[in-house]
């Protein structure tokens, strides 16, 4: 019987679990499982998996348990081809980022700045 993947196995932060659950993320998906550790042990990672599957905070992540342990003002860029996924990436930093206080801006060409959550 295989036992079941948590936040906590993968390495973060109880700060970033905690916000996981409050988020109604339950257990890891598989491309989450695979790349968090990765990235945590400041491995690049290219990852591929379908729509919904939890890239996003596969990536986010490692990034907050990052900033959290070394916090600056300036600290991630994250470059996006469409303005969807600028939106869909600004959400996720945003939610399991305000756990430890996160702040994010967005930038999006033709889209003003107050426009933007």
């Amino acid at each position: 019987m295989n036992k079941r993947v948590t936040f906590e196995d993968l390495g973060l932060i109880p700060e970033l679990v905690k916000a996981c659950y409050d988020y109604n993320y339950r257990e890891p998906t598989e491309i989450q499982i695979k790349a968090i550790p990765y990235a945590l042990n400041n491995r690049d990672v290219i990852g591929l998996a379908e729509t919904g599957s939890g890239k996003t905070a596969a990536f986010v992540l490692p990034a907050l348990q990052q900033l959290f342990k070394n916090p600056q003002s300036f600290h991630t860029l994250v470059l996006a081809p469409t303005r969807e996924l600028v939106v869909q990436i600004n959400e996720q930093f945003r939610i399991l980022g305000s756990i430890i206080g996160v702040r994010v801006c967005s930038i999006i060409g033709g889209i003003g700045i107050n426009n933007l959550n």
